[in-house]
């Protein structure tokens, strides 16, 4: 008889066959970057290493999150615009805050195999916090250049969201991880913790600087008042267009023409990410909106981060269990229908917003999504626990003290991760 937990998440893409195939799955990734296969590698190997062998492997993952939302809470107490400037120490913070992150990130792998409790429930749920972390991380980014709730700030808070749909994307259609020789998870959260630590050192207002001002040379190329600030959207958003997503395609396109399937139809399933860029442009860039003018972009970016977690983490379950491909989330509706509202004096429409039922509005919205993720992932969670007979955040005395003594080492069951 099957678990009443997933006879309940049926509807959720949880149904006995579906699950079945969590027995067979293997986990598949390719890092092709040096910084991780030369330097960062034996870093990793070297920190496992003093993890004590009772810790389970997911709830590294989560220590490392812990990491960036304590850093939120440190930005809201004490950079609460975002712009600052705020304590030194606490750009600090935000640095080693990101790199922990990091390093719990890429290491949770390695304790699965340590403890010999790896299994699919870890790739889920690593990914999943990794979605759930792309606007937060990125929101202590926006506060540490200083770009404050603005059009700028927003967009540096909400753009890793696209390579992470992308490369979630990728790996449903080729059943492998690709990082890339330049990578978001390694060199990027690498350069994101460096900047951070720098706005320590220098302070915020260091992005600011005219390059020319200290190196003369450039200002004929990049002009006398151009600044790291000026330089970052568009450099930021070219790499995602010019290198990422012509990898993701490609591969996809790759795998598609291996089994002598057509690609073009998949373009269909970019309609989520569209949706949320789009409604998240035209709810945040609209002249009738108050949330960057009030300052309610940390609000707004923690709402994104449940309906973006929500998003990819359901692409994720599908790849492991080898069902449709899902196209929506009732979280994108809240997100739809506020973009859509807040425009309405565009038609003519008297407003509905003003600010304070705006601001209403997306603390609502925040409980719902809140809610709804929360049961859903607990859901999938107890449901994949139950049919595998395994703990999500805990490992039982007896496996860990046989793993300790030697006898259970490098089982069937491991998922290699970033060696």
């Amino acid at each position: 008889m099957a678990p009443k937990n997933s006879r309940i998440a049926a509807h959720e893409c949880l149904t006995d066959e579906a699950l079945s195939h969590l027995k067979t799955y293997k986990y598949s990734s390719v890092d092709l970057s040096p910084l991780s296969h030369y330097v960062l590698r034996h870093y990793w190997n070297a920190v496992v290493e003093f993890l004590p062998m009772w810790l389970a492997p997911n709830m590294v993952t989560l220590i490392g999150f812990m990491f960036i939302l304590g850093n939120v809470a440190l930005m809201e107490l004490f950079i609460p615009d975002l712009k600052g400037p705020g304590p030194s120490w606490v750009y600090w913070s935000f640095g080693l805050g990101v790199w922990m992150y990091s390093t719990m990130d890429n290491i949770d792998g390695k304790q699965a195999r340590r403890t010999g409790t790896s299994s699919p429930l870890g790739e889920l749920f690593d990914h999943g916090i990794d979605s759930l972390n792309c606007t937060l991380a990125s929101l202590l980014e926006t506060t540490a250049m200083g770009f404050g709730a603005t059009p700028i700030g927003a967009f540096t808070a909400l753009i890793p969201t696209l390579p992470m749909y992308f490369s979630t994307w990728e790996t449903y259609h080729t059943h492998t991880l690709y990082l890339g020789y330049f990578n978001g998870p390694t060199e990027g959260l690498l350069i994101a913790s460096l900047m951070m630590i720098a706005s320590g050192i220098y302070g915020p207002q260091f992005w600011q600087t005219p390059i020319a001002s200290q190196y003369p040379s450039v200002s004929m190329i990049l002009g006398s008042t151009t600044s790291i600030r000026d330089l970052f959207v568009p450099i930021v958003f070219g790499t995602f267009l010019i290198a990422h997503l012509p990898a993701c395609v490609h591969n996809v396109h790759k795998a598609r023409k291996e089994k002598n399937l057509p690609t073009l139809p998949l373009l269909l399933e970019w309609i989520p990410i569209v949706v949320f860029t789009l409604s998240s442009m035209a709810w945040l860039g609209s002249s009738y909106s108050f949330l960057l003018k009030d300052n309610h972009l940390t609000l707004f970016c923690l709402t994104m981060s449940l309906v973006f977690g929500r998003m990819t983490t359901k692409i994720i379950l599908a790849h492991l269990t080898r069902q449709a491909f899902p196209y929506w989330t009732v979280l994108l509706t809240p997100l739809v229908a506020g973009a859509i509202i807040v425009n309405l004096p565009i038609l003519g429409i008297y407003p509905f917003f003003d600010n304070a039922s705006e601001l209403a509005y997306l603390r609502i919205y925040f409980v719902f999504a809140f809610i709804v993720y929360s049961r859903w992932a607990h859901l999938v969670i107890t449901s994949i626990c139950e049919y595998l007979g395994i703990n999500a955040l805990t490992i039982p005395r007896e496996k860990w003290q046989s793993s300790g003594n030697g006898i259970i080492a490098n089982g069937a069951t491991n998922l290699p991760k970033k060696d």
